[in-house]
């Protein structure tokens, strides 16, 4: 399939959809500055981030990973929701105005999608303020900061940093049965829930658009949602910073940080972002990537988004 970046096509598809998937990845939450663990910056001190989201590790030392995963909870507190989040929040809202339905189905566990105001989100690998019991079938949500005592000052990246070997009693328990506690997170030899599996693949059939945001499509089994629609017939709109082994499958690619890209072509349908100049603002005809980039701001429904 030739792809195409042609707005004015997709603009037409996206006014027309009656039910849209969107399907997000961690190039969503990297543009918020938070870590993928992937590539060169895929360690956590001198520990490679998967190896100790797994099972076994936990297992093995419960401390360690809870400091692992106390520092990630820190970390993501600091950082807040990006123009392509808020993006995809105020098209929910303007689809759902219209009585069409949308529904967002995200592998990042970091919370942003809901923070900036999306409701129907599907989070496939877990939620990093879930915790669930080892010992029973208790599963809830807790935003306490520390989770425990013990952890306060404690998960810095620092790769001299000495483990805290913090004793198993003094680690997050069950407040139901007092077992151990662990990040309700789909680890690394794990298999996702199967109803949430499920639910993606129902709402992706259902589709007559999807978009896929942030992503390359290299975790399984979520990297064939949007190749599946695109089987099918259904128009795929890539956004994304590089091209993955899917886009040649897909309908349209827009290339570029989504935070830039989904506010532009978003906005270039629906019109609920107004591009404002500021004052001493480069005369028209100046670079747009620059004026968006420095000297403009997206406003719409009370909700400012800054380029």
């Amino acid at each position: 399939m030739k792809v195409s970046a042609c707005r004015a096509s997709f603009s037409k598809i996206l006014k027309e959809a009656q039910k849209v998937v969107v399907i997000t990845g961690a190039g969503v939450s990297a543009e918020s500055n938070i870590p993928t663990f992937r590539g060169a910056g895929g360690y956590w001190r001198r520990y490679e981030a998967t190896s100790l989201a797994t099972p076994g590790a936990f297992r093995s030392d419960p401390s360690l990973v809870w400091e692992f995963y106390h520092y990630r909870r820190e970390l993501v507190r600091k950082c807040f929701p990006n123009n392509g989040h808020k993006a995809l929040a105020l098209l929910e809202q303007k689809l759902e105005g219209e009585n069409k339905d949308f529904f967002l189905i995200t592998t990042n566990i970091d919370g942003l999608h809901q923070r900036a105001g999306n409701k129907n989100v599907l989070e496939l690998h877990g939620a990093l303020y879930n915790v669930k019991c080892t010992a029973c079938n208790y599963k809830g949500i807790n935003n306490d900061s520390p989770i425990v005592p013990a952890l306060e000052g404690k998960g810095l990246p620092d790769p001299k940093q000495a483990p805290a070997r913090i004793p198993v009693k003094d680690l997050p328990a069950c407040p139901e049965c007092g077992g151990l506690l662990r990040p309700d997170i789909v680890w690394f030899g794990e298999n996702l829930d199967h109803g949430a599996i499920k639910k993606a693949s129902q709402k992706a059939e259902e589709a007559d658009l999807v978009l896929i945001v942030g992503t390359t499509s290299v975790v399984y089994p979520a990297a064939m949602i949007a190749p599946n629609a695109a089987n099918r017939g259904v128009p795929v709109a890539e956004f994304n910073i590089d091209y993955s082994n899917h886009t040649s499958d897909f309908q349209f690619h827009f290339q570029g940080p989504s935070g830039t890209t989904l506010p532009k072509m978003l906005g270039s349908v629906f019109g609920f972002f107004r591009v404002r100049r500021r004052k001493n603002s480069p005369p028209r005809g100046k670079s747009l990537t620059k004026i968006l980039k420095k000297r403009t701001y997206i406003e719409n429904l009370g909700t400012s988004l800054s380029f």
